[in-house]
């Protein structure tokens, strides 16, 4: 068995084992959608040491050692729980479907880089599709949460 990092705790996976079969199936962690499958949809995005990641692509013996957070952990890093109350205010989300993937890249982005430009916010939702084609609010939500970064550095 492979060691990793979930959400703070402590979890193991298959070497050859699909991280996002085992987050949904083993683990319980259900909030990774499945979508594609095939890393076009963003639907299954997960944090892997900071970096977004599609969990349909990884496998269990490339994270080995690895901090691997999910929308489920999102509230603990300073970006996402920023980036939640945003969303909140701006109604970010239609269906929500792609509300994980979407939340865990835009984190990422955020956690790396608290002031990104509005061209940055884009590039960084570039492999996450919304079916409901609700990039305008989810870009709202992405900018408030910029705005609510700097203040609270300011």
């Amino acid at each position: 068995m492979i060691r990793f990092t979930l959400n703070g705790q402590p979890a193991e996976i298959a070497p050859d084992a699909m991280l996002l079969a085992t987050l949904r199936e083993n683990i319980g962690a259900t909030g990774t959608k499945a979508g594609c499958e095939i890393g076009r949809c963003g639907a299954c995005t997960v944090l892997c040491d900071g970096a977004p990641m599609n969990a349909c692509l990884l496998m269990g013996w490339q994270i080995e050692g690895s901090e691997i957070t999910t929308i489920e952990g999102i509230g603990t890093l300073a970006a996402g729980a920023v980036l939640i109350r945003a969303m909140e205010i701006e109604n970010g989300f239609q269906c929500g479907y792609c509300a994980p993937g979407v939340m865990m890249s835009l984190t990422g982005l955020l956690s790396r880089d608290p002031a990104p430009s509005d061209a940055g916010l884009e590039e960084a939702l570039e492999g996450n599709i919304c079916r409901c084609t609700g990039y305008h609010s989810i870009l709202r939500g992405a900018r408030l949460a910029r705005k609510m970064l700097k203040d609270e550095t300011t």
